[in-house]
């Protein structure tokens, strides 16, 4: 692997924890009934899909950054690749859970924007890093 594609998978392992503490958080969540979760289903559905959206996500991205290496994209192309491609679960799971931030929240705010934000990140680093694998 490029020196650039480790140390971008060292920083998605580094996330890693903070996506299992968010696992426990929303398992206290559940176990504590704590009021504006259990009670709100809009916020208690999108916190559990940005959590996991995340998980799944940066899971994608570390096995995308060894294929990212082995594409004959440019280099200027293979660091765009890397950057789309971590930016999807940087921006869906922010999407998901500060579109709710409030108990209270019964519909996402326009930060739900976030994950069509991450969205097309996903679609364009995974497009050009297949055009590039080809």
């Amino acid at each position: 692997m490029s020196p650039l594609s480790l140390s971008t998978a060292g920083v998605l392992l580094i996330t890693v924890p903070t996506i299992a503490f968010g696992g426990v958080s929303l398992l206290s969540f559940l176990m504590k009934n704590v009021p504006g979760y259990l009670d709100n289903p809009v916020r208690r559905g999108l916190w559990r899909a940005g959590h996991a959206h995340a998980g799944v996500l940066v899971l994608f991205a570390l096995v995308a950054m060894l294929y990212v290496d082995q594409s004959s994209l440019p280099e200027t192309l293979k660091t765009l690749t890397r950057v789309l491609i971590v930016a999807a679960p940087i921006l869906m799971p922010l999407g998901f859970f500060l579109s709710v931030v409030r108990p209270s929240d019964t519909k996402p705010s326009k930060l739900i924007h976030l994950t069509v934000a991450g969205g097309a990140c996903l679609a364009a680093g995974t497009l050009m890093l297949g055009i590039g694998l080809l």
